[in-house]
C-alpha cells in the first residue's frame, strides 16, 4: 500500500518544479522591463515612463479577460487588488526613477532586499514569528546592502535610496498577492493592478500640471518610442503573470531563492545596453544579499519539515 505522505510529495513535486520553471522565466523577463524604462526615460519623466507601463498592461490584458469572461471580482477581494495596484504603482515609479541615475545591476542589488524586508513585514503584518537565525540573516543582508548603497549614495545622492523604497512596497504587494492568488485569476489581478495605476498617475499628472509641480509634464511619445513602450508592456504583463502563477504552484519559500535570477539578468542587460560595470562593492554586496536570502529561506523550509513531522 502506498503511503500517503509520499504520494503526496510525489503528485506535488511536479507542480513545485512548475512553479520554481515559472519563477525563473519571470525573472528572465522583467529586466527588459528595467531596459525599456531606462531608454524612455532619456525622453520622459518616470511618471509618464510608469503611466505607460501600466496603459500597455491594460491594452494587453483587457482582450484576454474579456474572452475569459474574467469581469466578476470574486468577493472580499476588490480592496485587496486595489491596494496591490498601489503598491506596485509605487515600486514601478521608484525603481523607473532609480535607474535614471543608477546602473541598472546596482540598482537591482539594492532592490533585493526585499525578500529580507518582505520576512520582517510577515511578523508585523501577518504576526508571524521570527527566530534568532533569521534575524541574524536579515542583519547581514542588510549589512549587504549597505556596502551596494553607500558608494551608489556617495556618487548619485538621494536617488540611491528609491530602490529601498521600492522593495518596501514590492514587499507589501508580494503579501497582498499571496493573500488572493489561488482565490482570483491572474489575468483579472493584473488587470485591476493596471487599472488602479493608471486611474492614479493620470490624476497625479493632471494636478500636478495644474499646480506647477516639476516632473509631472505628459510629452506625446513619437514613432521611435512605441517599440520601447509595447516591448515594456509586453514584457511587464507576461512577467507578472508567470510570478502570480508561480505562487499559485510553489510556496514562497521555494521562489525566493530562485528571485535572484534577475540580478545576474540585470547585471548583463545593463553592460549590452548601457555599458555598465558594477563596481566591486557591488559585487561582494550582492553576493551577501543573496547568501543571507537562500539561507534565510533554506531556514524556513526546515522549520516547515520540522513543524511536519511533530
Amino acid at each position: 500500500m502506498t503511503d500517503q505522505s509520499s504520494l503526496l510529495s510525489s503528485t506535488d513535486k511536479p507542480t513545485m518544479s512548475k512553479g520554481i520553471f515559472q519563477i525563473c522565466l519571470a525573472m528572465l523577463i522583467i529586466p527588459a522591463i528595467d531596459v525599456c524604462a531606462k531608454t524612455l526615460g532619456r525622453s520622459f519623466d518616470p511618471i509618464e515612463v510608469t503611466f505607460f507601463r501600466f496603459f500597455m498592461q491594460i491594452c494587453l490584458l483587457l482582450p484576454l479577460v474579456i474572452y475569459n469572461r474574467l469581469w466578476v471580482i470574486p468577493p472580499g477581494t476588490l480592496a485587496i487588488q486595489c491596494m496591490r495596484g498601489i503598491t506596485l504603482m509605487i515600486a514601478t515609479f521608484c525603481f523607473f526613477w532609480a535607474i535614471q541615475h543608477l546602473p541598472l545591476a546596482e540598482a537591482i542589488a539594492i532592490f533585493f532586499v526585499q525578500p529580507l524586508i518582505l520576512t520582517g513585514l510577515s511578523v508585523l503584518v501577518l504576526g508571524e514569528t521570527i527566530r534568532m537565525r533569521r534575524i541574524f540573516a536579515i542583519i547581514f543582508g542588510l549589512i549587504g546592502a549597505m556596502l551596494v548603497l553607500q558608494p551608489s549614495f556617495v556618487i548619485f545622492g538621494w536617488p540611491a535610496l528609491l530602490p529601498l523604497i521600492s522593495a518596501v512596497s514590492m514587499a507589501f504587494y508580494m503579501i497582498l498577492t499571496s493573500r488572493i492568488s489561488t482565490v482570483a485569476h491572474p489575468f483579472q489581478m493584473q488587470l485591476v493592478v493596471g487599472l488602479v495605476a493608471v486611474t492614479a498617475l493620470g490624476l497625479i499628472m493632471i494636478l500636478g500640471q495644474l499646480a506647477g509641480m516639476p516632473g509631472t509634464s505628459f510629452v506625446m511619445p513619437d514613432i521611435s518610442h512605441f517599440k520601447w513602450i509595447i516591448g515594456m508592456g509586453i514584457a511587464s504583463t507576461i512577467g507578472h503573470i508567470f510570478i502570480v502563477f508561480s505562487t499559485q504552484n510553489a510556496p514562497a519559500s521555494v521562489l525566493a531563492p530562485f528571485q535572484y535570477v534577475e540580478i545576474v539578468t540585470a547585471a548583463l542587460f545593463g553592460y549590452l545596453f548601457f555599458n555598465d560595470v558594477p563596481a566591486d562593492t557591488t559585487f561582494i554586496g550582492t553576493f551577501i544579499i543573496i547568501a543571507s536570502g537562500v539561507y534565510l529561506f533554506h531556514r524556513e523550509r526546515v522549520v516547515v519539515r520540522e513543524m511536519a513531522n511533530d
